[in-house]
């Protein structure tokens, strides 16, 4: 027996085709290109789908029966003729037309990775504008403050002119310049998350500019205490806690805006008076304050210095609406909840049809419906299927998994981001 069979052997059952019925879970051993289905495992739910595996060549189907509604049809008698009846029955006439549709579906699967990879180039060259924003603070403030427009105003003429903002996890490989990365996601999510609210083009905006330099003071503070992944001291956690106060005195010398200055002071006050430096509560705090506050707390819950502690994008909404909901917006953070989805990019879920998946991308106006990255050991790495939810109205998101929960084959697979970085898909 040849080790290829030897594998899938141990991987069985198998049944004959004659012994399918509804409700078996089966997986076919075929390239994904070699049968018309979304997914190569699922649970048989039609006689329709049934004629489609037996119509595929397989001489047996690998079934699962801890995941199938109840056992397989008894098989036919070893010494049974065949008749008319026993042949396998002709293919439905719609898996030529479902064939058909899939091959488009991969050169649309191509044109989205084409997509993915300008979106990257796009992340890559904010993030190295960021940095020469940091980099010339104090000895070109003007240039630093017209490449903020700059970016800023490339972001905002694109995202609300769209009625739908696809917000898209970033690989790892331009995931670098931490710092710079923190910077541009609360940017990128706090304007996300005023256009949702309403606000006025010339806000989103400014909320932009805001989350850029909302953690200018920390320019101010010692390396050693903002790298630190162990617990700080009391007299290291008094400094740090100044850099809000730092970062105004750095504005004001750059001449930023009073609604900038404010959002720099503010950015970790909460609305229950439970933050810091003055103990603000939601009167005393601007829209775009209680925004980049939400929005800062989010990407320091998914990306802490000491990334042992990192949450899931899942974990950290969770976190902050079950726990910490008192100390936010109460408008402002159902709606993040609403356009991030219950499942945001990046996070690893398990579907109803039992398949496991990363989300990659999230439209803000279906937010149950995320773009899924599947697990599919039959199908390349190189050409993981991304399945659109909201084109297969059958299947839905379970539950949310930790990475730590992954086979090592499927974490492999998936290679879950241990940063979590977003940016906006801006051609629709």
């Amino acid at each position: 027996m040849s080790k290829q069979v030897e594998q899938a052997d141990a991987a069985g059952p198998y049944v004959l085709p004659e012994q399918l019925r509804v409700g078996l879970y089966v997986h076919l051993d075929l390239s994904w290109t070699e049968h018309p289905f979304t997914f190569s495992s699922f649970k048989i739910k039609t006689q329709d789908q049934i004629a489609t595996i037996q119509s595929l060549g397989l001489k047996r189907i690998r079934y699962v029966p801890d995941k199938s509604d109840g056992p397989p049809l008894a098989p036919p008698p070893a010494n049974a003729p065949q008749t008319k009846t026993s042949l396998i029955p002709p293919p439905p006439k719609e898996d030529e037309q479902a064939l058909s549709n899939k091959r488009e579906r991969l050169q649309k699967l191509s044109a989205q990775r084409a997509k993915a990879s300008a979106c990257e180039k796009q992340l890559v060259n904010a993030a190295k504008s960021v940095k020469s924003m940091a980099q010339g603070l104090f000895t070109h403030p003007e240039e630093v403050k017209e490449t903020a427009r700059l970016l800023v105003e490339g972001i905002a003429s694109s995202m609300l002119v769209e009625a739908d903002v696809s917000i898209q996890l970033m690989a790892d490989r331009v995931g670098h310049e931490d710092v710079y990365h923190h910077a541009l996601n609360v940017a990128l999510l706090s304007m996300m998350l005023a256009k949702e609210l309403k606000a006025p083009a010339q806000t989103v905006q400014q909320v932009g500019i805001a989350a850029l330099f909302h953690d200018i003071g920390e320019a101010e503070i010692p390396p050693r205490i903002l790298k630190s992944t162990d617990p700080l001291s009391k007299a290291e956690l008094s400094l740090y806690h100044q850099h809000p106060e730092y970062g105004v005195k750095i504005g004001q010398k750059m001449g930023l805006p009073p609604d900038v200055l404010q959002v720099i002071a503010q950015h970790h006050e909460r609305v229950d008076g439970s933050g810091y430096p003055a103990n603000l509560r939601a009167a005393q705090m601007s829209l775009l304050s209680r925004i980049v506050s939400l929005v800062n707390a989010y990407d320091e819950l998914c990306n802490p210095h000491n990334l042992a502690k990192a949450l899931t994008p899942h974990e950290a909404l969770s976190t902050l609406f079950s726990q910490h909901r008192a100390q936010f917006d109460p408008l402002a953070l159902s709606t993040f909840v609403r356009c991030m989805g219950v499942y945001p990019p990046g996070t690893i879920v398990v579907l109803s049809n039992g398949a496991t998946g990363l989300v990659v991308s999230q439209n803000t106006t279906k937010p149950l419906r995320p773009v899924v990255l599947i697990y599919d050991p039959a199908v390349p790495k190189e050409e993981a299927i991304l399945v659109d939810l909201e084109t297969e109205p059958d299947v839905s998101v379970t539950k949310a998994m930790r990475p730590q929960q992954l086979s090592p084959e499927a974490l492999a697979y998936l290679s879950p981001r241990k940063r979590t970085t977003y940016f906006f898909d801006s051609e629709k």
